[in-house]
């Protein structure tokens, strides 16, 4: 049941109960694994949508990519959307990585009551290249022929990626347990998306005024996408609706960093203070 707050002015306030946490590529709803039990601990409803096709475990994609080379953009936009649009109120959506992306994408439609979007990769126009990402997405990017395939990580690609900063039996855990392969098309497209003309699938109003609050949350450490790509993507939305940046010790795959507990607390306060409009 959401619980209701009352302003000064006698307006009802909605804080939210349920939570709804986006996976990013070559990950599934696993990846949030630790979040989810963190956050029902706290007595929310917890909601980890898998991307269309991907609802099967790690093992059974990395046996069978198919799903992964059949998924698009808009199936995943659509389903997410039609997982926020059937709650009663509107939830805190987090994303991590590409799930960043479709975060922004949820509350640039008017979806969600605070959105958190955590190592993300940039929305349409956001144009900073570092170079850490351009070798962390060279395996999938040096062969065109990868925009037909679901394209996977050695563990070496992985750990320069994803886990760099683990342990080395760590990050070999991790990627066992968590890595799948990713989707060439999508993430060719979304390379290339500032030099398509018009409106590609990730394109946000950054003007947009009627959009939920925004937090970006960066891994100082992180190659595939580091800080600077969620600062940047952070000044392209105008100042009519809040949109902060913060950043933490910790790679790509923060939820697993070490400390991951004090990321999850502060993004839920954050989104929780923002959220009481």
């Amino acid at each position: 049941m959401t619980t209701h707050l009352v302003r000064g002015d006698g307006a009802r306030m909605s804080t939210p109960d349920t939570i709804v946490l986006v996976h990013g590529f070559w990950v599934t709803p696993r990846s949030w694994e630790h979040w989810v039990e963190h956050y029902e601990a706290k007595g929310f409803q917890v909601l980890v949508p898998a991307y269309p096709g991907l609802e099967v475990e790690v093992e059974a994609l990395n046996a069978d990519p198919t799903p992964i080379e059949q998924v698009t953009v808009p199936q995943i936009i659509e389903h997410l959307e039609r997982v926020v649009g059937e709650l009663e109120s509107p939830p805190i959506i987090m994303g991590h990585s590409a799930g960043g992306v479709f975060t922004q994408v949820l509350l640039d439609h008017g979806f969600g009551a605070a959105g958190v979007a955590m190592n993300s990769a940039p929305t349409e126009g956001v144009k900073r290249i570092p170079l850490s990402q351009v070798r962390a997405t060279f395996p999938v990017l040096k062969n065109p022929s990868n925009r037909h395939k679901a394209v996977g990580f050695t563990f070496e690609q992985f750990n320069y990626a994803f886990t760099n900063g683990f342990p080395e039996e760590e990050a070999r855990r991790l990627y066992e347990r968590y890595h799948v392969p990713a989707s060439g098309s999508i993430f060719w497209g979304s390379a290339l998306a500032n030099v398509h003309p018009g409106k590609d699938d990730t394109w946000v109003d950054y003007g947009n005024r009627g959009r939920a609050p925004l937090l970006f949350i960066s891994g100082s450490e992180d190659h595939l996408m580091p800080p600077s790509i969620q600062a940047s993507n952070a000044k392209h939305y105008n100042d009519d609706v809040v949109t902060e940046v913060k950043v933490f010790d910790g790679p790509h795959l923060l939820p697993a960093w070490p400390g991951w507990e004090r990321v999850a607390d502060e993004a839920l306060e954050w989104a929780l203070a923002h959220s009481a409009r």
